[in-house]
């Protein structure tokens, strides 16, 4: 396989991701006072823990970008670009396990990076208050909580397909 093989591959793989990231995150999501509450954080971890980071935060900006400007949420676009390419920097891919220990513990960073940012950025830009900022905290919290879990199961269940070791074999040929 060529490099410009692989880097097809891997530019095709961030627009799944991408795309998955957008659906759960736009269609299957619970309206909250300031935005919503969604799943797709699951697949930003996931895309995390496979993809190279570079990747990874593109698809992470991407999918979550677009669904905040495809939903009506275009004043979040900014932060969100921001917070979920971050996001990706906490997780690991050196592995050819996706549910291990860095990766579990970069569920802590996920969560701060979350609550905190748009915690700021909505008291900053939106509120001017980061008393109001951080109202919606709870919510943030609830999100990648429920975004951890749908990580942990499906990157459990990706882990016994061996399916990174798959993929990371097609990188390196």
């Amino acid at each position: 396989m060529t490099r410009n093989d692989n880097k097809l591959r891997l530019i095709t793989l961030t627009a799944v991701f991408a795309a998955l990231i957008y659906v759960l995150t736009a269609f299957l999501h619970v309206p909250t006072i300031k935005g919503y509450v969604h799943i797709g954080d699951g697949v930003i971890f996931l895309a995390a823990s496979i993809l190279p980071t570079p990747y990874a935060a593109a698809a992470a900006a991407i999918g979550a970008g677009l669904s905040d400007a495809l939903s009506g949420y275009f004043i979040w676009v900014p932060a969100t670009i921001v917070i979920k390419a971050l996001t990706t920097l906490a997780f690991t891919n050196k592995s050819e396990h996706i549910i291990g220990t860095r990766n579990l513990l970069a569920l802590i960073p996920a969560l701060i990076l979350c609550v905190g940012g748009y915690g700021l950025y909505s008291g900053l830009v939106i509120y001017h208050s980061l008393a109001a900022g951080f109202a919606d905290a709870a919510a943030n919290t609830v999100q990648i909580v429920a975004s951890s879990i749908v990580f942990v199961l499906a990157g459990t269940a990706l882990d016994r397909t061996k399916a990174v070791k798959r993929v990371k074999k097609t990188q390196k040929a």
